[in-house]
């Protein structure tokens, strides 16, 4: 969700249980439009926080005029001081993917890879590297799982250009109450993956410069969403029950929503026994 319109943001989602103290808040109003200045972003993102048995981790993203490239993410143990991630490898995601429990809360905690192949330890070792993965470099790999899998923006907010760029539609006024309700009206706001499976005769009634990115309507598990009206039905939220504690908000007919994630960076494995 946009740094600028936290506070209010945040009250729009707090019916799920989770938000920030009032300190918390304040903090971050003092050091998100700190964070930037300094790094020179043209928008920055609060991400949520993943609680760990020590501490949490907040997180903040740094938005540059390509909305679909990739994003900086910074995060945060007191939301004052802020430190750069490093960028998510596959090779990254895939170790993390691995990893069971929760976050400890410190940074540079290691975890043994047990779960590793032979020749892929022996090659550590080889290169003079144990086979451990830093708790910081999961954190990355789990910020990027759950942005792919469940970070959401609604249709027609985003545009396209002929050269390949996206940027925020500022004619975007929102969606109607009727089309916000459907789960046809929210889209992934990463690389497409079930747009490209699409046969001529179903891209025949897509608008290219609105509709380039994969909607919700065909995610598996099927039901791993629930659409809720709430705030006396004007405003609609999204929950995924994938990654639980992922929540999205969307006031119809004005330009207000986002996301925030507010849990322990775990995937709810046992989804498809629940639904």
């Amino acid at each position: 969700m946009d740094a600028a319109s936290l506070p209010a943001a945040l009250d729009l989602v707090a019916s799920g249980g989770a938000g920030l103290s009032p300190e918390k808040r304040a903090a971050l109003g003092a050091s998100l439009p700190l964070l930037q200045r300094d790094y020179r972003f043209e928008r920055v993102w609060f991400w949520g926080r993943i609680q760990g048995l020590r501490g949490a981790y907040y997180i903040a993203e740094g938005l540059g005029p390509d909305r679909a490239a990739p994003r900086s993410r910074l995060y945060s143990l007191n939301c004052v001081e802020w430190s750069l991630l490093p960028p998510a490898s596959e090779d990254t995601v895939a170790q993390a993917e691995k990893l069971k429990g929760r976050f400890q809360g410190d940074p540079s905690f290691e975890y043994e890879l047990t779960e590793i192949k032979a020749e892929d330890a022996e090659k550590l070792i080889e290169d003079g590297q144990e086979p451990v993965i830093k708790e910081e470099a999961r954190l990355v790999a789990t910020i990027e799982q759950i942005d792919k899998a469940v970070g959401i923006i609604p249709r027609g907010s985003f545009v396209k250009t002929p050269l390949g760029s996206v940027h925020e539609n500022r004619n975007f006024e929102g969606l109607s109450l009727t089309e916000a309700k459907k789960l046809s009206s929210y889209f992934h706001l990463t690389e497409p993956v079930n747009l490209k499976n699409k046969t001529l005769l179903e891209k025949a009634d897509l608008d290219p410069s609105t509709d380039f990115l994969d909607s919700l309507e065909h995610d598996i598990p099927k039901g791993s969403w629930t659409v809720q009206l709430e705030k006396g039905g004007i405003v609609v939220v999204l929950r995924s029950l994938l990654w639980l504690g992922l929540t999205f908000y969307h006031v119809p007919m004005t330009k207000q929503y986002g996301y925030v994630y507010f849990g322990t960076g775990e995937k709810n494995l046992d989804l498809p026994f629940m639904l």
